[in-house]
């Protein structure tokens, strides 16, 4: 039979009903009030009894963390249970966000790649349009090079048969 100790700062009037009593240490400062609990159950450490309750739940705030329940009333183990699985609930919804929370990053990143492409899919098109624009600009202009230089052969032709 060997007791198991559990140290807890919590409210010193708290947990007396289940035969937790309050002892001042020297280590501890007199404005901290510890809890410390004894079982004396033939259990041995490493294997917990069947109806072990989980004490800690570590990803959970402290002010939302279940509170040991009073092991002789049924009513507190049951409020205790659902308790917890109301915090086991709570960090797989907790989960659930950071999930959501990451897709909507690479969806806002997906987003954002898709408007600077969009962008630039209308630069390009006003690039085109402009370059298309400049193209026939200068072909006209090419065309009236080539009627320029066609009539100032026949002047030419003329002038070198009129001599």
């Amino acid at each position: 039979m060997v007791p198991k100790m559990v140290h807890n700062l919590e409210d010193p009037g708290e947990g007396r009903a289940s035969g937790a009593h309050m002892i001042s240490t020297a280590r501890v400062p007199a404005d901290k009030p510890v809890r410390i609990a004894f079982s004396l159950n033939d259990a041995p450490d490493d294997t917990p009894s069947e109806d072990a309750i989980p004490l800690v739940f570590p990803e959970l705030e402290q002010q939302l963390q279940p509170l040991p329940p009073c092991h002789d009333s049924v009513e507190s183990m049951q409020v205790f249970k659902q308790h917890c699985q109301i915090a086991e609930e709570y960090h797989e919804v907790k989960k659930e966000i950071a999930l959501l929370e990451e897709r909507k990053k690479e969806l806002i990143a997906k987003l954002d790649q898709a408007e600077k492409e969009k962008l630039d899919a209308a630069q390009l098109v006003q690039e085109f349009e402009a370059l298309t624009e400049e193209n026939r600009t200068l072909k006209m202009a090419q065309s009236q090079c080539v009627e320029q230089l066609e009539k100032l052969r026949i002047q030419y032709q003329k002038r070198q048969g009129s001599s």
